[in-house]
């Protein structure tokens, strides 16, 4: 893909199933185009369209409860804990409900004839779903979009002959439907909990509108375009009907100045950064279906034009799903089709949530980060010090696996939600927006968010006086089980310390008191995070020459489990690197297991072993791995797939494409760290560094031949070490604030 051509997803069929349909966001708002000939499909969505409620969770005399639990793990029996905790603990586990969609309008066109020339594009930059089609001698065309800006789903029907087309709209749950010439209102509740939406639209065209029934009827014309807004009580209150209706007002601009002002918004963000190889051109003229198919078909067949594109999708779904002053973006982004959604569509906070914002400050879209330190702040944190006082009679916030928008943050569905660390790994995430842009007043606002997570653990925590150390738990490591002895008769999910648990823990602390020197609010708190993070237990090495998942070295009864939790010190924090050989080379071993026995067989744990081979700097395994994701878990639009549809498997294996390219965990910026001895030419363009840098290159073969560093953010001047591949050195360069440096490797 050449850095100057828009990326462009093209297929040569309508969608035959809703997770092959164009998804368009417009960070609030979204829809999902299927470019059907006789009857086109607009599915619809708003982020808050939301089943359940505000509820109070929490469970007085739960901590008595977990403290009898811990007895038991203190003595080292894991199976009568399990089972005193399943027993005793039953009412402990609430459930949340399902984001829902907002609808479906149907359009049916008229038309005689057979079809040709059918081509369906997603054009990337644009934000726009395109689909053109002969029929009958009849050329029609079709646009969509959604505008952040105006906050309208738009869809644009033409055509250079006369059509008839009929207009509906179908959603469950109504509890009115106006249909009229030039429109609908339809008014809805969810599922459960009855919380109130509208969904309005307009409907413009040249041609003569009649309604009939519940359908509304257009004879000749050559343009139809539906304009929809939709609003919901949880946003708006009970006037959310008055918004939708203001909303749609925009729809009077028309729309070639609502497509021009959403491209104006849209674009910038995605030409941003942009990742370009040298590939094959009568590849690149295929349909996804056919560069997909001819992967999964011929194990030495090999299109290096997909990686580039699915790194730019991963963006524009970002940029789709989350923007400023919106929810941030779910399970599925801001898309899904049913009443009840695969998990929900809910913020899965062990690691999917955290991983859908993996590649935003590399990808150089950073403010998309914004809803979700948003949303720590207003929807988990006060929850979660509810949580943290009335469960575990301590200070501080917690959040567990899973929430909503209604702020749960107490246990869910099982043992495997005595799992306390979701809030913890999410300052991670908050962290490293703030070692991107340098922003202060950023970092004062998750100040609280990040204190009370640390707070939690440094009153939770268990002091082991006889070894001097503090262990957390019941905990688990997330979603996996382990054998407590030989006989392999019964497998175990709750213990004490696993491995994740210290390395976010201890991770936290580190961040609560770097924060602490930046902002110098309570020092001496910040001490005591120190003094406990130095008590922790260490990490250790088992039998297998892997990174321990438990603080002992148990069987487990997936060894290829899709959760590698134990490596979070590798990816996404740094604790784990080439300067702690021991280590490095023991997650290389647990990797190697996981894949031995069918790890990486969900979308997001193949996007997670990309990432974690590009920081092992092993290039042949990171691209093996990016083209098993794109052979196993990725359908013909490059959504990903769990199965079913999940979208942090998009995000994280777009941040996997940038990690393989460059790096700046560690102090310095290594340019193409994970790269395959055959990558062809290419280059990167405005990929960023931690320390407000914007970083690109141009290589050959592997040989980079320049590097420009651009230093975006930040006060004066600092020295920027970059790092080279194949033993060319470093360069140390000294690059001012809006100042551009320009490297050519010796």
């Amino acid at each position: 893909m050449s850095e100057n051509r828009q990326p462009v997803i093209y297929l040569d069929k309508p969608a035959a199933e809703w997770e092959d349909a164009y998804p368009v966001g417009g960070g609030s708002v979204g829809g999902m185009l299927f470019g059907g000939t006789d009857r086109e499909r607009l599915q619809l969505n708003e982020e808050s369209i939301w089943s359940g409620s505000v509820r109070d969770t929490t469970v007085p005399g739960f901590r008595e409860k977990l403290d009898a639990v811990r007895a038991l793990l203190l003595e080292g029996r894991g199976v009568d804990a399990d089972e005193l905790a399943s027993e005793s603990m039953q009412g402990c586990f609430d459930r949340v409900k399902s984001y829902e969609t907002a609808g479906d309008i149907y359009v049916t066109v008229s038309g005689e004839g057979d079809v040709a020339d059918y081509r369906r594009e997603l054009l990337l930059d644009d934000g726009v779903a395109v689909v053109t089609y002969k029929k009958g001698g009849v050329s029609y065309k079709r646009e969509c979009f959604a505008s952040y800006p105006s906050r309208l789903v738009a869809i644009r029907f033409t055509s250079d002959a006369p059509a008839n087309y009929t207009v509906s709209y179908s959603r469950v749950n109504l509890t009115s439907m106006s249909m009229y010439r030039s429109g609908f209102t339809a008014i809805g509740e969810t599922a459960y909990g009855s919380h109130g939406f509208a969904v309005a639209a307009r409907v413009a065209t040249d041609g003569k509108p009649t309604v009939n029934g519940g359908a509304i009827n257009v004879a000749g014309a050559n343009s139809l375009t539906i304009f929809v807004a939709m609003a919901t009580q949880y946003s708006h209150g009970d006037g959310y009907d008055k918004v939708a209706a203001e909303t749609l007002l925009a729809a009077n601009r028309g729309w070639d100045a609502l497509l021009a002002e959403h491209i104006a918004d849209h674009s910038p963000l995605m030409k941003r950064s942009r990742i370009s190889f040298k590939s094959d051109p009568a590849l690149d003229a295929l349909p996804m279906s056919e560069r997909l198919a001819r992967l999964r078909n011929d194990e030495n067949a090999r299109d290096d034009g997909i990686a580039p594109i699915y790194f730019e999708f991963g963006k524009y779904l970002m940029i789709g799903s989350s923007r400023p002053g919106t929810l941030p973006a779910n399970l599925q982004g801001v898309w899904n089709d049913r009443l009840e959604a695969p998990w929900n569509a809910d913020y899965h906070t062990n690691i999917n949530l955290q991983m859908n914002y993996w590649h935003v400050e590399v990808a150089n879209i950073g403010e998309c980060l914004l809803p979700l330190a948003d949303y720590c702040n207003k929807n988990l944190l006060e929850s979660g010090r509810k949580t943290a006082r009335v469960d575990y009679g301590v200070g501080g916030s917690v959040t567990h696996h899973l929430s909503d928008i209604y702020g749960f943050t107490t246990p869910a569905d099982g043992l495997w939600g005595l799992w306390p660390l979701g809030g913890a790994w999410l300052c991670f995430n908050l962290w490293e927006h703030f070692l991107y842009t340098n922003d202060r007043e950023y970092l004062k606002s998750v100040y609280e968010f990040i204190r009370d997570s640390a707070i939690f653990f440094m009153e939770y925590m268990y002091y082991d006086a006889k070894n001097d150390r503090y262990l957390s738990g019941p905990s688990t490591s997330p979603e996996n089980r382990y054998f407590e002895d030989s006989s392999h008769k019964k497998a175990v999910s709750l213990c004490m310390s696993p491995t994740m648990d210290i390395e976010i823990i201890g991770g936290l602390l580190k961040i609560y008191a770097s924060v602490e020197d930046m902002l110098g609010i309570d020092p001496e708190l910040a001490a005591k995070a120190r003094e406990i993070g130095a008590k922790l237990p260490p990490l250790q090495i088992g039998k297998h020459g892997q990174l321990m998942e438990w603080m002992e070295d148990y069987d487990e009864p997936e060894p290829g489990h899709r959760h590698i939790s134990h490596a979070f010190a590798l990816y996404p924090d740094n604790a784990i690197t080439p300067d702690t050989p021991e280590y490095f080379a023991a997650i290389r071993k647990t990797l190697e297991r996981r894949l031995s026995f069918g790890g990486g067989h969900t979308g997001w744990s193949r996007a997670w072993l990309i990432n974690l081979f590009a920081r092992l700097r092993d290039g042949e395994d990171a691209y093996k791995n990016i083209h098993a994701l794109f052979c196993r878990s990725t359908r013909i639009n490059l959504f990903d797939v769990h199965p079913p549809f999940q979208i942090d498997g998009n995000f994280g294996g777009a941040a996997g494409i940038a990690e393989t390219l460059m790096q700046s965990h560690d102090g310095a910026i290594t340019i193409l760290p994970a790269v395959p001895a055959d990558m062809p030419d290419g280059s990167f363009t405005g990929l960023r560094a931690r320390g407000g840098l914007e970083v690109s290159a141009q290589w050959s073969h592997g040989r980079v031949e320049r590097v420009a560093l651009k230093r975006v953010c930040g006060d004066g001047d600092s020295e920027v070490i970059v790092r080279f591949p194949n033993g060319r050195g470093e360069a140390r360069v000294k690059v001012q604030t809006g100042a551009t440096v320009e490297l050519t490797p010796a």
